[in-house]
Parts: C-alpha cells; structure tokens; sequence
C-alpha cells in the first residue's frame, strides 16, 4: 500500500498539471478572499474571522479534488495497467487506500499554504493576536473530513470510466449533489434522510469549531461507503461477480453506525469563548418544545453593513444549536422588503406588532445611503406568539459595540422567549398599594411586560389594622412583592408582616425615595421648590438587613438632560441642559441583573450604605452606583430648575462610586428579633430561609411618562429620543429574584467578537493582498523546484 502511495504522490508532482490545478486552489482562494469585493472578503468584513475562507473553500474544492483523484484510476484503465496492478499480491484494500491516501496528501499540501491566512488575521487584529485559535483549528478539522469524503468520492468516480475528463465530471457532480443537492431535496420535501445526507448541513457547524460526533461520523461513514464501492467495482473489473450479500450487510452495518450516532452523540466547542455551548438553562427550555416552536428573523436583506451581516450570522448559527438539541426547533429568515409592492404593507404590519425598524448608513465607494432593517424575530408555539429583539441599544455605543452586545444578548435574548412560550406562568407577584406609592398610571409599562412572565395582582396592605396574621397569611401566597416610591410611612404593624413574609423566604423589590422632590412639581412650582427628607419608618427595617438609605440627594457630572423653555409663547424655543440630579449610572460588574444594559436613569436618588450585621449571613452586591465625579447634597435644600444653566464646579464633585441600588441575597435576621412585637403572632420566624432582596434609592427609576396619548415607554425620554436602560434593569431584577432555573444567569457570559484593525487594514491592504496571493504560489514553486531536485538526484544514481 505504501509503495502504492509513493508511485502516486510522485507520478501527480512529476507533471506539470499538479502544480497548474494546486496553483489555481491557491490563486483562487487570494483572489476571492483578499482582493474581490464580495462576501468571502476578509478584509472588507471588519472581522477577525476566517468564516470566509471556509464558506469557500468546500466549492473550490469540489472541484479541485476531482482534478487530483480523476487520473487514479481512469488513467490506469487507458494505459492498461489496471488489470496488471489488480494481479498483483495485494488486496483491493490496500490498492484502493493507497491511491486514496495518495490522493489525500496531495490536498493536504495544497491546503497547508492557508495557514498564511491565519497569521495575517492575527496581525491585522484589534488588538493583535484575537483570533480565535481554538475555533480556527476546529474549522480546519471540519475541512480535513470534508476532503476525506470528497476523495473517497473522487476515488470512486474515476473507477467508473477510462476518461479523466468523464471521471472528473462524475466527481463533480457526485460532490455537489452531496454538499448541496441533499439539502435542496429536503427543503422541497422536508423529508429528515434528506437532511441527514447533506455534508453542507454537517459541516457547517464544523466550519465555526464545533465539532460533533453525529458530523465526524457522517463524514467517515460517506468516506467508507465510497472506498467499499470502489472496491466492489474493482471486483467487476476482474470479472467477478458482485458480491450484493457483502455489500448489503456492509450497507447495514453503516446504517446503524449512522442511527447509533444521531440518538448516541457528544459535542465539543473549541470557540476560545464557548459561544455555541448552549447554558443547562437555555437547554431545559428547549427540550420543553414538544411540537414545533416556528421562529421568523427578519434581519435579512442584500445591503447591511458587515457588522449587521455578523449579527444575522450569529443569529443563524445560535438557532442552528438550539435546532441540533430540538428538532421542532425551526427558523427561516425574511425580508420584508424583498418584495417592492408589498413592502410598505409589511412594513406597517410589522410596527404594529411592535416592532420597530432601524434605521442604517451604509458607506460604499465613498458613498453615503440609508437602509431600513428590522433586528426582530417572532416566536410561535401553541398559537401564541412572542418578539425577540435582536440588537442591544447602548446609549453612545458604536456601531461595533452595539454588534458585540447584540451577539452577547442573543442567547439570553431566545431562550427567554422560548422560556415565555413553553413555560406557564406560576410565579405570583403582588404589586403593594396603600402607602401612596406610584398610581398604575405610571407603573403600567414595566407591569406589562413582566405580566408575560408571572401573574401580578395589587395588594394592600390596609387589613393590617384588624387581622394582620390573614393579611400575612394572604401575602406569603406571593412570591415577590414590589413597592414603588411609597411616599406614606409604614405603621410596625405593616412592618412586622413585610418582615414575616422575608422570613417565609419571599422576595422583595423595593425603590425608596428617602427625599421628597420629583421634576413635576419643579415644572409646577415656577421652576422652584424644596428638597424634604422623607420619612417612611423603615429605617431600622433595612438596617437590620444590612444598609441605609441615606435622606441626601446624589448629583453626578455624568447625567442625563433636562429640556427648558425660553422665551414666551410662539417665540418660545426649547433646550437641553444637564441636569446633575439625574445620574446615568452605567453597570460596571458582570451580574447577571445589570451585565450589558444601557445606562440607567435615575431622579433626585439618594446615597445607600452597606452596612456589616453580626447575625446575618448576608451577601451584598452593589449592582448600580453613581459615576467618579459625584457630591452628595443635604436637605432640606431648595432645587431650581436655573442650576441647568449654570457651569457647575467641577472640584465639587470629588466623591465615587455611590450606591444607588443594591442586592441582598442570604439568610436574614428579623427586624424584630428581640424586640416587642405590634401584634401576636403564632410562630414568629427570627431567620428567614434563604431569599433575596432588590434595594433602589429612586422612586422614579421604574416611573414612566403618561402623555396625552397615554403611558410612554419606560426609560423613553420624549424629548432627546433616548431610551435608557430602566426597563430592562427592572425585569431582569425580577427575573433574578424569581428565576430558579438560572435562566438569567445567561446573561453574563460572555462572547467577544473580534475585529480587524481598520486603520492598519487601510495603511497595509496592498501589502497584506500580495503576500496572501505570492507567498502560497511561491512555497509551492519551492516545493516543485525541491521535489523535481531530489527525484533528479536520486535517478542520477
């Protein structure tokens, strides 16, 4: 078999027509992936990514493998020598691995000269060395088996005729209907054998460095059928009779290799970031979907920058994983606009499903135009149907940033839908009433999209004067209670039964205002009004769980705007002045609650203080906090909406970081552990269960506008067009307390995209170009000029 091996490795590099079919791969490859414009180039991607290289690579090699393997032995048939080889003392094994592995190297030699590639990208990353190395080398494995099956296809087809051009077209063919064919076949009939013989659909995942047992498998068994073939019709050459006994059991045999491998498999993710490791969560989910849960993407268009292009990618890609572990698990993209005459009927319906489009510049050859794209998805399963965002907006963060956070959230982002579709609601929250807090008007926004998660109803909690044991009785039937910005101090009696119900291990969400003063009322006052300390009796509540709050104000440098009016009636113009006493506090710790939101906007917050307690084994995490240029403001103090206008002095801002909300998670201590109790109660808890707690110094944070056309967006500022980050802050806090399954918890992995550097891509393209297209054609002159030098020198002999 060996010697075989050798007689075609040097046969192939003694012709001129090796160096022709390998220099054209590599040529090719140069061309396409460094110099044409166009999807497969690399430069032109931004990315530090070499996706391109094997989305091309399996379409030249169709033809560039039947080239090599066209001669091994259809040439053997014209010379006459194939009956000679078929008597020597060998067996049809060992002459059929032989050319095959012949054949192979010869590819493989062919293929070595791209390790350039990597290194280029290495060097023009931002920064240099972010290639991801781990899922460059999965993808090239992926490659390795797609030339093995190609080859056993080759192989295969030149036994089937003594023309080298007829073998050649066979193998053609026969690869393409394997690589594409199959999968055109399924999504005209849907039929899963179809699939299944698809070596695009097993290679795919391949080619971004997963690596499945069901695709390695796949790719060996196609291997070993073609190799079983041409050695059955090596038996027909001799004259023998087909042995249909053999090759029916053969045929068996891979059959159940294959059924073994689709129901019995492993996968392994060599991405540097584990990106298509899907969470135990994400995966607990899925597997709920027992009938098939339609998703629609509408990220789909011709001319999208190449950063969105990554972000319809990722998106395909995340959902094909999802798909591996759920067959019912299906997707298509669309585009709404594809179709002129109905494009702006299609456009309408999708904003009235809430889904709003976004608008795009896109620079091309020193051109600047505009593009429409809906970064959207519809989830169905059971005739419900929920959205999917699928771009993460980040308040001054660049086209770049915004793709990175995109790709981050997208897991999180499909796993919660599917979670809203497969899971009932069983989680109850009662949101509390009866100590003046927000009216419904101004709560509405965020309460509507949490009641897509948990089931929410008002509680009050006024029975408390004349049976408090069944006003805590009815309130331990909840799960987690939300007060928003009371303004009402709590009697004891309310105190006790909040401290009871944290004791049974409910959860809690509370946003304190511990000063009375909101934007409204300076509107209302002629611009001017007074800052009070606002005493709500549960100061010794949160002391005893381990903070205060503090009846002061936080003003930040770092803030959002206020808009005022100059000048009367028509000639009144308006603008934006920052405004201190809002701070825009931007999460500067990976948890889950606050890991890749916007800023979050806060009004007239006020200062916490973690506090150490003796007999609490409290775990406290400060999830919000003001920015390194902050003061703090006693009061009572007059606030006037003139301070905007002013220039503020910077040197009086010299405070960090102040807490602005704040996670207790742990085993608490009751607030009235050794303490005469308001009431009787039968058996009074003095340590809860494990539990957790949300504290936010705003009122406001959960506030929204009410405008003449009803309730605004939460965190939407009408008059700038910003929207912060508050919704989100808040369902995920209350995901975060209810969450059991550690659904939330995708939220902080984390998946980083790699770019190219552009300044260094525009300053070297021209040198980068030629090296990526000489440096390949030049290794292999050498190598023939090397090969040729030894063969001559050794025929000297």
């Amino acid at each position: 078999m060996f010697a075989l091996l050798k007689k075609e490795f040097n046969s192939f590099f003694a012709s001129p027509i090796a160096y022709l079919v390998i220099g054209l791969f590599l040529v090719l490859n140069g061309l396409f992936l460094w110099v044409f414009k166009g999807d497969f180039n690399i430069l032109d991607s931004g990315f530090t990514d070499l996706s391109p290289f094997f989305l091309l690579a399996p379409w030249i090699l169709i033809f560039l493998i039947p080239a090599i393997t066209m001669r091994c032995f259809s040439d053997e048939k014209k010379q006459g020598t194939l009956e000679l080889l078929l008597t020597k003392p060998i067996s049809k094994l060992q002459i059929v691995l032989g050319k095959f592995f012949g054949s192979l190297i010869l590819i493989l030699i062919a293929l070595l000269p791209t390790i350039l590639y990597a290194y280029t990208l290495n060097q023009l990353g931002n920064p240099v060395g972010n290639l991801d190395f781990g899922s460059t080398l999965g993808s090239y494995f992926g490659l390795f088996f797609l030339v093995l099956s190609y080859t056993a296809i080759g192989v295969f087809s030149s036994t089937l005729s003594d023309n080298q051009i007829v073998a050649f077209l066979i193998a053609v063919f026969t690869c393409f209907i394997f690589y594409i064919g199959f999968e055109g076949l399924y999504d005209m009939t849907s039929f899963k054998a179809f699939d299944y013989l698809s070596m695009s659909a097993h290679f795919r995942s391949m080619s971004r460095g997963v690596l499945d047992t069901r695709d390695l498998v796949y790719f060996l068994l196609i291997t070993v059928a073609f190799i079983i073939l041409t050695i059955a019709v090596l038996y027909r050459e001799q004259g023998k009779k087909t042995n249909w006994k053999t090759l029916s059991l053969s045929a068996f045999i891979l059959l159940c290799i294959g059924f073994l491998s689709v129901n019995t498999y492993k996968r392994f993710d060599l991405t540097e970031d584990q990106r298509y490791t899907l969470s135990d969560a994400a995966l607990n989910i899925v597997e709920k979907a027992d009938s098939p849960l339609i998703i629609d993407i509408f990220l789909e268009g011709e001319n999208f920058p190449s950063e969105f292009k990554r972000l319809q990618s990722e998106t395909k890609q995340l959902l094909e994983e999802f798909s591996a572990y759920n067959d019912n698990i299906q997707f298509q993209f669309i585009n709404p606009t594809e179709d002129e005459a109905k494009s702006d009927e299609n456009i309408k319906q999708l904003i009235q499903r809430g889904l709003q489009p976004m608008q795009l510049s896109i620079e091309e050859n020193g051109k600047t135009s505009q593009a429409v794209i809906f970064p959207w998805a519809l989830a169905s399963y059971n005739d419900a149907t929920v959205k999917i965002p699928l771009v993460k907006n980040k308040l001054g963060a660049s086209q770049q940033e915004l793709v990175t956070n995109s790709v981050q959230h997208l897991e999180y982002a499909f796993a919660e839908g599917f979670s809203k579709l497969t899971n009932p609601k069983s989680k109850r929250i009662a949101v509390l009433k009866g100590n003046n807090q927000l009216p419904n008007m101004n709560v509405v926004d965020f309460l509507k999209d949490i009641r897509e998660y948990y089931l929410i109803a008002p509680f009050t909690l006024d029975s408390v004067t004349t049976n408090p044991s069944k006003t805590l009785k009815e309130l331990n039937t909840y799960d987690l209670i939300i007060s928003a910005k009371p303004t009402e101090a709590f009697t004891e009696k309310e105190k006790l039964v909040l401290d009871q119900f944290t004791m049974n291990g409910g959860k809690s969400l509370w946003l304190i205002d511990q000063v009375a003063m909101d934007k409204d009322s300076l509107y209302n006052d002629r611009g001017k009004n007074v800052a009070i300390p606002n005493d709500l009796n549960l100061t010794d509540f949160f002391f005893k769980y381990g903070l205060r709050i503090n009846p002061v104000l936080v003003s930040d440098l770092y803030s959002a705007q206020i808009t005022l009016a100059s000048g009367d009636g028509s000639q009144a113009q308006f603008q934006q002045y920052p405004w201190f006493y809002s701070p825009l506090a931007n999460p500067v710790i990976n948890h889950p609650i606050v890991n890749n939101i916007n800023y979050v906007k806060f009004d007239f917050a006020n200062q916490i203080d973690t506090i150490k307690t003796s007999h609490s084994n409290i775990k406290k995490t400060i999830l919000l906090q003001s920015s390194n240029l902050s003061k703090l403001e006693g009061v009572p103090r007059e606030i006037s909406l003139e301070t905007a206008t002013q220039e503020p002095n910077p040197e009086e801002f010299a405070r960090t970081n102040i807490p602005l909300a704040v996670l207790l998670e742990g085993e608490f201590t009751s607030a009235y552990n050794n303490r005469v109790k308001p009431f009787e109660l039968e058996k009074p808890l003095k340590k809860s269960k494990p539990t957790k707690m949300v504290v936010i110094s705003d009122g406001d944070v959960i506030k929204n506008d009410v405008s003449r056309k009803g309730p605004e967006e939460l965190g939407f500022d009408k008059w700038t067009g910003q929207t912060y980050g508050n919704k989100e802050f808040l369902i995920n806090t209350v995901n975060y307390l209810l969450d059991e399954n550690g659904l939330i918890n995708i939220r902080t992995k984390e998946v980083k995209v790699a770019f190219l550097d552009p300044q260094k891509v525009s300053a070297e393209k021209g040198k980068w170009q030629a090296l990526n297209i000489a440096l390949p054609l030049l290794f292999l002159a050498l190598f023939g000029i090397g090969f040729n030098f030894i063969r001559k020198k050794k025929y000297r002999k």
